[in-house]
């Protein structure tokens, strides 16, 4: 925590980079330790999991709550802070909504101060949505997922993790990456097309539409594929997605480098995804158009998109997700799910080739753009993966997502004629 917490400016003032600091050597040491301890236990046979912020209770509003901040529930009496205490408080404090309070008092002797309610939206950062959620202050957030396995923040901002006793620092957001996003913008160019067109239309008509960000897209990609990846990884039956170059998508239906079991019919509904996306932007320009000059000088993009309350814009978002479900339901399935880069829906039940020439060794990243990588042999892998290294190591222009059964998610492709994998946070 020390080595990094300064990397990660969140809160910093002038005149001090690190921002909130962290408490001194002894209680930091019995903050992650006593959290360590408490995660070996069960309460009513039940792992023990929660979040725990080291923070002052006047730190919180009174006046504050769920859905847009955060509700700070004092107890008239501290408790003790130690490994017992946490665990008969984690099914009080939700993991999904609530945090417990911790602070220090001025001999450095650590208190449980009271529950810290949230609500469920910070999941969204993660899991995907449009619903923006209460900032945590960037002060110590030790979250226990299980057993062992400890994650350290820096508000919302991930540190270090524990896990299987490693440090871990090499899982990353790939989201926040340069390379995925520029994988797929000839795809968002061919949405910015469609959607002038449909502007165009409009126009004719006389009706004006707010200037839109051509990054909306983007990012409106990005939640409906964090929601898949995450309900893939909370149903802990793993699977593959695999996303292809639309030139390649007759290959795959004909059977080269992977059979699907389950083709789907050319069609519309297949190609449901991008009409969504499309119609999200012309909806979000429609219902803010009464001028470019008049009322929006910048382009209107993601933040409106959140903040809409427009009816037909909450259904597009709910569609959206109902597709990363559906997605995610194929997944289910022995064998991969295969998409293009169009998010079009190819098949599912597909069976890499095993005829494609074996991996021995790949890159892992330990940065966003894999500049900097160790060598990881594949014999200690699943088959699951060992078949997607296959398949990246023949096609370099196709990305995998890998999701094991413990809810591992690593992005796989072809990187400098290297097969490359980064792990997802």
């Amino acid at each position: 925590m020390r080595e990094r917490w300064g990397r990660h400016p969140e809160g910093a003032e002038e005149g001090n980079e690190e921002g909130v600091r962290l408490p001194e050597g002894p209680v930091l040491e019995t903050l992650l330790s006593t959290c360590y301890q408490a995660s070996l236990l069960r309460e009513e046979e039940r792992p023990v999991v929660f979040r725990m912020i080291f923070a002052d209770p006047r730190d919180f509003p009174e006046s504050d709550g769920p859905p847009d901040g955060l509700h700070r529930l004092e107890f008239e009496e501290p408790r003790p802070f130690d490994e017992h205490e946490l665990r008969r408080l984690s099914p009080a404090a939700d993991f999904d909504r609530s945090l417990i309070g911790v602070s220090a008092g001025e001999e450095g002797e650590t208190k449980i101060w009271g529950v810290v309610h949230s609500g469920p939206r910070w999941l969204r950062g993660v899991q995907g949505g449009r619903e923006p959620s209460a900032p945590l202050p960037p002060v110590p957030v030790v979250e226990v997922e299980g057993p062992g396995r400890l994650q350290v923040k820096k508000g919302s901002v991930s540190v270090a993790e524990l896990e299987a006793g490693k440090l871990s620092a090499s899982y990353a957001d790939v989201f926040a990456s340069k390379w995925l996003p520029d994988l797929f913008a000839p795809v968002r160019a061919e949405l910015v097309e469609l959607h002038e067109e449909a502007r165009g239309e409009a126009a004719s008509l006389g009706e004006p539409w707010a200037p839109l960000d051509p990054d909306l897209s983007r990012k409106v990609a990005q939640q409906m594929f964090r929601r898949l990846v995450s309900t893939v990884r909370n149903a802990h039956h793993g699977g593959t997605i695999v996303i292809m170059p639309p030139e390649r998508a007759g290959e795959v239906l004909a059977g080269e480098h992977v059979s699907l079991k389950h083709k789907f019919s050319d069609g519309e509904p297949r190609r449901r995804f991008r009409t969504l996306i499309v119609r999200i932007m012309n909806r979000l320009a429609q219902s803010h158009g009464r001028g470019e000059e008049v009322a929006y000088p910048r382009a209107v993009g993601w933040e409106e998109y959140v903040w809409s309350e427009d009816r037909e814009l909450a259904e597009l978002d709910e569609a959206i997700f109902e597709f990363a479900h559906l997605v995610a339901g194929l997944a289910a399935v022995d064998g991969a799910v295969v998409m293009t880069r169009r998010f079009e829906l190819l098949g599912f039940g597909g069976e890499i080739s095993g005829e494609l020439e074996p991996v021995q060794a790949v890159r892992k990243s330990l940065d966003l753009e894999g500049e900097s990588t160790i060598e990881e042999g594949t014999q200690g892998v699943g088959t699951r993966h060992r078949s997607a290294y296959r398949l990246a190591g023949a096609l370099p222009d196709v990305l995998l997502v890998v999701i094991s059964q413990d809810g591992d998610a690593r992005f796989v492709r072809d990187r400098d004629g290297v097969v490359t994998c980064w792990d997802q946070a």
